[in-house]
């Protein structure tokens, strides 16, 4: 995967704009699966216990969590698209948001670990995910839900880049 900086030559000190890369579909795939298999049985055990204990009017209140369900597919879908990436010279740039716009700029220089993680669900559906821990605790940022192959490539050469521009400090 080649990524780097694109854009037309603007004006005289005009930042070229970052080539963004989003996540993996198999994220979004496992978080609406996590999504129906807890709310799912939740809505059944709630609309039999209620039917059975209060009646089956009550039993109505078993909707709630499939609601949920209905809510949260399209939120999902959003949060989804919304995490992005993008190698730059000096710097790595990760944004995420739906309402809350949230960029983070990682230094090369000022990474101190890169590691990559991978829960059981994630390894079940192929997935893991990227820690940048710095100097300052504030800053750490995350990338979740990358294909192993492209994780372990972003630790490697995030380790890499950070050993180099840490050399002069």
């Amino acid at each position: 995967m080649e990524t780097g900086t694109v854009g037309p030559a603007g004006p005289a000190g005009a930042r070229d704009e970052p080539v963004w890369t989003g996540l993996p579909r198999g994220l979004l795939r496992m978080r609406r699966l996590l999504l129906v298999v807890w709310l799912v049985p939740l809505a059944a055990g709630i609309g039999v216990l209620l039917g059975l204990v209060a009646g089956p009017a009550w039993a109505a209140f078993a909707l709630l969590p499939l609601a949920g369900v209905a809510w949260g597919w399209p939120v999902l879908g959003r949060n989804w698209r919304s995490w992005r990436y993008a190698e730059r010279a000096d710097d790595l740039l990760i944004s995420r948001g739906v309402l809350w716009r949230e960029e983070t700029v990682v230094p090369y220089g000022r990474m101190q670990l890169v590691e990559v993680t991978s829960g059981p669900v994630e390894r079940r559906f192929g997935l893991a995910g990227v820690q940048l821990h710095t100097a300052a605790a504030a800053t750490d940022a995350r990338i979740p839900g990358l294909l192993p192959e492209e994780a372990e490539r972003l630790r490697d050469r995030l380790t890499e880049l950070g050993e180099a521009r840490s050399a002069g400090l």
